[in-house]
């Protein structure tokens, strides 16, 4: 899943990978809102939440909002850092490394958060996670070459609206238009219902066990990671 990427990937593994991972990023999103009211990997809101808080004059919830989007973009650009430093230096597990970090992340951020009082655990939490699911969209959006974006819901359901009006005009018979792709349909339909799945075990499970949920999906990541870490194959440098 985490070996081949772009025009070698199969569709099997996009959809192993996309499963997986949206997931646990669900799980993590929801347990973030469940712990203190803002999602870690909802860009939309959070920019929205800015607007609201700063035009009601909420300045410290306005800013809360804005390091969300910040931290986000922060993982972002690491998880592409590490990405394109690695495939310089080595043909195998480039993209493995950046879910392993993930884990890692995951684990430390769970112990920082542990011995703390809310609502400080709470901001803690969804802070961290809000870098940590920048970090693991950049990482997919990558491999797939942004067939698939385990955090991002709305490009997805947007996705599967074009599926389904390409399906009900599948009988028009123009040449020109792009034909319906029962296969992409499927794979979003499946990273949604995925992340959905994850969301709903994600505030299940912190209600339950609280951030003992960081180390349970950071045990996850790292089953899905070493094994491709392990695995060499050739990759041009980007």
């Amino acid at each position: 899943m985490l070996v081949h990427e772009g025009g070698t990937r199969t569709f099997q593994a996009d959809l192993n990978l996309s499963w997986s991972l949206a997931a646990v990023a669900g799980a993590l999103n929801t347990a973030g809102f469940y712990a203190v009211g803002f999602y870690a990997s909802n860009m939309t809101g959070n920019v929205s939440a800015i607007s609201d808080r700063a035009g009601t004059g909420d300045l410290i919830l306005a800013a809360k909002a804005l390091l969300l989007v910040i931290l986000f973009a922060l993982g972002a650009a690491t998880s592409t850092l590490l990405i394109r430093r690695r495939r310089r230096h080595a043909s195998y597990g480039a993209y493995a490394y950046s879910i392993c970090a993930e884990a890692c992340l995951l684990v430390a951020i769970g112990l920082i958060a542990l011995p703390l009082a809310e609502p400080a655990r709470g901001e803690a939490l969804v802070f961290g996670l809000s870098f940590v699911l920048g970090l693991q969209n950049a990482a997919v959006t990558k491999i797939t070459d942004a067939r698939v974006r385990t955090t991002h819901v709305t490009g997805m359901v947007t996705d599967i609206g074009i599926e389904l009006a390409r399906w009900l005009d599948r009988k028009a018979g123009d040449p020109q238009a792009k034909r319906h792709d029962p296969a992409k349909l499927r794979l979003h339909l499946m990273t949604v219902g995925a992340f959905l799945g994850g969301g709903l075990l994600g505030v299940v499970a912190y209600r339950a066990i609280g951030v003992g949920l960081l180390f349970a999906a950071a045990a996850i990541l790292a089953l899905l990671a070493v094994p491709a870490i392990t695995t060499r194959r050739s990759a041009p440098a980007e």
